[in-house]
Parts: C-alpha cells; sequence; structure tokens
C-alpha cells in the first residue's frame, strides 16, 4: 500500500483512484462500508481504492479543548485501510491554515490538481472545509463541475442506533467493550511495550506485563478478558487497567508510579515467558468486574486466580 502526504510529497499519480475520504477513527462497520463500495467501484471503472484521511485529527486544530480520545493511532488506521485491500492512503496534514480554507479550495486543491480523483465517496454526514461548511449535496455539485463522480454512504445502524466513533467511544469509556466490538466489527485494541512495572503481580503468583500505550483511549477501569498479541502469537490473558487500589505504592519520584497513574497490566493465561521489550497488541473481549480494594494481598490473590478461570471461560466460549 503506498501512502502520500499532501502537501509535502509530490502527487502520487494512482490511475483513477476512487477515494474514501473521512477522518475514519476506529474504521468501523460504517467506514468498512464506505472502503467495500470504494472497491466495488474502482473495480467497474478500472480505477484504484483510495483513502484520504487527515492527521492530526481536525477537531485537535480547529477545538482542542473539546476533541475527543481517539480510539486508533495513524498506525493503526493505516494498518487497517491495508488490511482492507485499499491500494493507497492519502494523509492531508490539517493545520490552522487548512482549517480555514473554503471547500471549494480543498476540493480543488487536494481531490483535483493533486490526486485527480474518479469518483469520492463519503458517509451520509460528512462535512468539510471552513466551518465545516462544505456539505455532501456542496461536494456532488463540486463534483459535476471539475469532472469527478460522487456518492454517499448511508450510516450502518446497530440494533436502535447509529454506528459512530463518538458512540464507540463511549462505550469503550464505560467499560462495555463486548458492545464496542460489535459497532467496530473487531475487538478494541491497544498497541504498546512491555515495560518494567514493581513486579507485584509475580509476587502474588500471577506474573503481569505492563504495558505502555500508545493508544489515547482506554476502557474503564475494571478486570477484563484480553487476547494477547505478542510475536503475532495470540495468547488468552486477563488484563487490569487501573490505579491497583490494593496494592501499596511508593510516592512519586523519577520512575515510580503515583497512587492516580492508570496502569494496563496483563497476564498471560498460556504461557510464562520474558516479555520486557515486547510490542504487544491488547485485544479487549470483555468486562469481568470493577476494580476493587481487598483487605489483604492473599485476597486479592484469590480473586485474581477467580478472574483467570473467568477469563479463560469467556475466551473458551468466544472460540479465540
Amino acid at each position: 500500500m503506498h501512502i502520500a502526504h499532501f502537501p509535502s510529497d509530490a502527487a502520487p499519480r494512482w490511475p483513477r483512484p476512487v477515494a474514501a475520504l473521512g477522518n475514519f477513527d476506529g474504521v468501523h462497520r460504517g467506514h468498512q462500508k464506505i472502503l467495500d463500495r470504494v472497491k466495488a467501484q474502482a473495480d467497474a471503472c478500472g480505477g484504484v481504492p483510495v483513502v484520504v484521511t487527515f492527521d492530526p485529527h481536525p477537531p485537535r486544530v480547529v477545538r482542542p479543548d473539546k476533541a475527543p480520545p481517539l480510539l486508533m493511532t495513524l498506525e493503526q488506521r493505516l494498518e487497517t485501510f491495508a488490511r482492507a485491500g485499499v491500494h493507497g492512503v492519502a494523509v492531508v496534514h490539517f493545520t490552522p491554515e487548512l482549517a480555514r480554507w473554503e471547500p471549494e479550495a480543498f476540493v480543488d486543491r487536494v481531490l483535483v490538481d493533486w490526486l485527480q480523483v474518479a469518483e469520492v465517496w463519503v458517509g451520509a454526514n460528512f462535512l468539510f472545509g471552513r466551518d465545516r461548511l462544505g456539505t455532501f449535496t456542496l461536494l456532488k455539485a463540486l463534483g459535476e463541475d471539475r469532472g469527478f463522480r460522487t456518492g454517499n454512504i448511508e450510516p450502518v445502524r446497530y440494533r436502535d442506533f447509529v454506528v459512530s466513533s463518538t458512540r464507540i467511544r463511549r462505550l469503550i469509556e464505560e467499560g462495555r467493550v463486548g458492545e464496542s466490538a460489535e459497532l467496530l466489527g473487531h475487538y478494541d485494541y491497544l498497541d504498546g511495550v512491555v515495560v518494567h512495572g514493581e513486579k507485584r503481580g509475580r509476587l502474588l503468583g500471577f506474573p503481569t506485563a505492563n504495558l505502555h500505550v500508545a493508544n489515547e483511549l482506554l476502557p474503564a477501569s475494571g478486570i477484563y478478558a484480553t487476547i494477547a498479541v505478542v510475536g503475532g502469537v495470540r495468547h488468552p490473558a486477563v488484563t487490569n487497567v487501573g490505579v491497583r487500589p490494593t496494592i501499596p505504592r511508593e510516592a512519586t519520584a523519577e520512575g515510580r508510579l503515583s497512587a492516580e497513574t492508570v496502569t494496563v497490566e496483563t497476564h498471560l493465561l498460556d504461557a510464562s515467558m520474558d516479555l520486557y521489550g515486547a510490542s504487544m497488541r491488547l485485544e479487549f473481549v470483555e468486562w469481568l468486574r470493577p476494580e476493587e480494594k481487598f483487605d489483604s494481598l492473599e485476597a486479592l490473590s484469590a480473586q485474581i486466580g477467580l478472574d483467570c478461570e473467568a477469563g479463560r471461560q469467556v475466551i473458551a466460549r468466544e472460540g479465540l
């Protein structure tokens, strides 16, 4: 998959690009429907399916105080586009200057002059340009005038509501990762590197990998059945997201954790290995229970044993 950056890179010159245009945070079921349509249209017209997306996320630039935490990093979005069979991705560097462009300027400079698009497909509620003045109706009119086709995809519904990145964020923030997976079409996941922690889990009989995560949005505090992916191998696991209220903490100092620091710690159920420095992907399958404080480390250890058994049952039930 070819990645081009606007405005720093030369025009990619993809043959008859059929473009999916949007932010695509989470690449959820609604986004996947747009990608499927783009691939089908590209096949029909002899073009190539591409994605046009933005970095940083536009709200970070136009209203940073209200910008939501993102479901995915840019690298995760690019990886997901590649798996979806996209030929190329145009990453538009979103700046305060670009935010002031009129919709016509964006269409002319990016879609027409730089990409030379054959078609552009967006979600039903996509808005663009200064003050989000660009609607699909305007995009369609500009396409008719500039010589490219446009189309929009109706929202995907789950039960009684529309699938959206906003709703998925809310579910994850509430720990409802099973429901978020239904909307995403995949489990919510975190990527990171295993770092040294305080080694308290080992003393409890359940060694854990402390993950320094790249993602912005963490699930709600609690205990989860998870899948840990290390070196391409999937391991059933149980993960604690929270502040570990039963474990005494050192006073804050260089290299130490404060009592308020949220950690992501994972215990592999089927393996024991040295993971320090390893990259790990952590998929959240199901919330098991809230984080709680126990009267003793012995009581905590007993509960962790129960959590591991509950995690095994979830993973077995899901066939993972």
